[in-house]
Formats: structure tokens, sequence, C-alpha cells
């Protein structure tokens, strides 16, 4: 702000002006206008439903195994093909943490390889579905008439589309199917219901003001998508990769488990399916299948954990009760009290006031 000042009284030169301005400190850039948030801003603010504690401890849990399975060869005490004649159907020992299989195959080093293959397919399949929901979902909620109603069209077609039959022809194609060929056709079948949760949400947001000023203001179909749209979508889109990934881990296990996937390349469905071919269901060796049950249970639980985040972060319901629930535990109080303490005041305190 500033302040005029007449200078009628003091002494001063002939050139001095009549007037004088005073500058307060501080008042110039209160009269700044706000700064616009970029991109980038509001990327890091789409983002923020992964800073609550059921998000962060979902993505400890897979960081720990996206680790294992980066650093296997350096993590897995033998080669897991490796065979040990003297040491079959042995249980955990100091030789062998996890135990041996029929043919004295190392279990932990099968296990620690198997995750490697887990991830790459899970990750592989989820980021597929979701670039091809993400595109097809916003760009048929975005646009009008025969071209959002195609695209409509082309995701219902893909929500009624057997899953497993089209791996089992896809695998039956090939004497060892790779992995990421497993991959691909878990993503192409797995994109249609992210899509038409996009697509919901995206119509939704067209009719917003920050959109219809874009489109006024002649910016182009990329960057209104891209800058002023993709941003409010990151949630949905973070719990479609999430789900998808849960959903081709299962997906890979279960077709493993099953043998349609060659047991020569290694996960967890394939120990599994070794160890029910071998009997050791039966048998009672806990050793060689639990080990593989407990990792799809933690990934899953991992999984499951980083979605109730994001759903606690999207859901105003949810974000409100999670807040006012950590806030009664900083003060102390139990959260699951059906009656709300009230504090009292001593007696000789209120006869004071009276």
């Amino acid at each position: 702000m500033d302040t005029i000042v007449n200078d009628t009284t003091s002494q001063r030169s002939a050139n001095a002006p009549a007037t004088a301005t005073v500058r307060t400190p501080g008042t110039a850039a209160a009269s700044r206008p706000p700064k616009k948030p970029t991109f980038w801003s509001r990327l890091g603010s789409a983002f923020a439903m992964f800073r609550n504690g059921k998000s962060i401890a979902g993505l400890s849990i897979l960081g720990f195994f996206v680790l294992v399975a980066i650093f296997a060869d350096v993590l897995a005490p033998y080669s897991p093909t490796k065979v040990d004649n003297t040491a079959r159907f042995q249980p955990p020992s100091a030789a062998h943490w996890l135990g041996t299989t029929h043919i004295g195959e190392d279990v932990l080093s099968q296990v620690i390889h198997g995750t490697r293959g887990v991830i790459v397919v899970g990750f592989l399949a989820a980021i597929i579905a979701t670039v091809i929901a993400v595109v097809v979902g916003v760009m048929s909620g975005y646009l009008r008439g025969w071209r959002s109603e195609g695209l409509s069209a082309l995701t219902n077609v893909f929500l009624v589309i057997p899953g497993i039959p089209l791996i089992i022809i896809v695998a039956s194609m090939f004497d060892d199917p790779p992995l990421i060929l497993i991959a691909g056709v878990l993503g192409l079948i797995g994109w249609a219901w992210g899509a038409r949760v996009l697509r919901a949400q995206t119509m939704s947001l067209r009719s917003r003001d920050f959109v219809q000023a874009a489109r006024a203001n002649g910016e182009p179909l990329h960057r209104i998508i891209t800058v002023e749209m993709l941003p409010n979508l990151m949630a949905l889109i973070a719990a479609s990769f999430v789900g998808t990934v849960t959903a081709a881990i299962i997906g890979l296990t279960t077709l493993s488990y099953i043998g349609i996937i060659p047991v020569t390349t290694y996960n967890w469905g394939t120990i599994l399916n070794w160890a029910s071919a071998q009997g050791a269901f039966r048998q009672g060796q806990w050793w060689w299948f639990m080990p593989p049950g407990l990792c799809i249970a933690a990934i899953g639980v991992a999984l499951s954990l980083i979605n109730f985040g994001i759903d606690e972060y999207v859901n105003p319901r949810l974000r409100s009760a999670g807040e006012r629930a950590r806030a009664l535990k900083k003060k102390g109080m139990n959260v699951n009290d059906t009656v709300t303490a009230v504090r009292t005041e001593p007696a000789t305190s209120r006869q004071e006031k009276q």
C-alpha cells in the first residue's frame, strides 16, 4: 500500500517534488495476485493419497517385494534349479532355510526367483491396462457424439470377453510362452473397468468452470486433458492401476497353478503346482507350499492397503472420519467409545465462579 505525504512545512530543494511516496514493507508482495498452480504442483497434490498410514504401509510391503525381485540373483542362496540328491523333502534347516523339494531343490531360492515373474507380469499388465483405460476412458468422456458412443461400445465389448479362455488359446500357440506375452494378454483384457470409471468422472469434469475457461481461451485438446483433467483424475487412475496389478498377479498365479503356463517359468503359482503334483499337501510338507501362499497373501494385503488409502483420500466421508480419529488419538481418547467423554470441573471452582 502506497502512502502519499504532502511535504509543505519541511525544508527541501527547489527540484524536490511537493509530494513523496512511502512504501510500507511487505505491502507490495501482499498486493500481488496469487500464483497460479502449475502442472507439477497439481500433480504433487494429486499424489497426496499416498501420504496416509495405510498407503505407506502397503507401499512399504510392495517395495520390499520389488527389491527382492530386482536383487533376486544376489539374495537367493542357490540356483532355483540346483539339485541336491542328499537333501530331498528336507524340512527347514541351516543349509536350506525353507527346506527342499522332492528332488532336493531349495524352496527359498525358488520363492525369491518366483517373485521376479510375479512383479514383472503384475506391473507390466497394469501399465498396459492403465494406459489403454486412460486413453479410451478420458477421450470417450470428453468427446461427444458418435466418437464417444463408439469408444463406449468398444469398452462394453471388452468387458464381456472371457479372460481365461483367451489366455489358454494364446498360450497353446507357444511351447514356452514368455511372461511378456502373458502380461500383454492380461493387460488387454483388464482395462475396460478402469475405462468405464474414468469415462464417468471425465463427463463430470468437462462441465466444470476451469475446463470451460480453458476451452474458451482456445487451449488445444491435448493440453486440456493433460493439464486440466488428468491431475484431477490421478486418484482414480492410481486405484485402477492397483486393482489391475492385483488382478494380474492373481491371474498369473492361478494360471500357473492349474498348469496353463509352463512350470519352467518360475513364479509362486508354479511352485504351488509342483507341490500339489508331488503330494506336498497330503504329506504335510508345509515348507513347500506355505511360503509362496504367504507371499501371495502378503502382496494382496499390500495392494489392498494401498487401495484403502486411496479410497480414504478420495471419499470425503472416509477422509473426515480418518482425520477425526487421528485427532482423538492425539488427545488420548478412544475412538471406539460410544460415550463421549465430558470434562467436569471441581466443585470448588464452580463455587468460586458463582
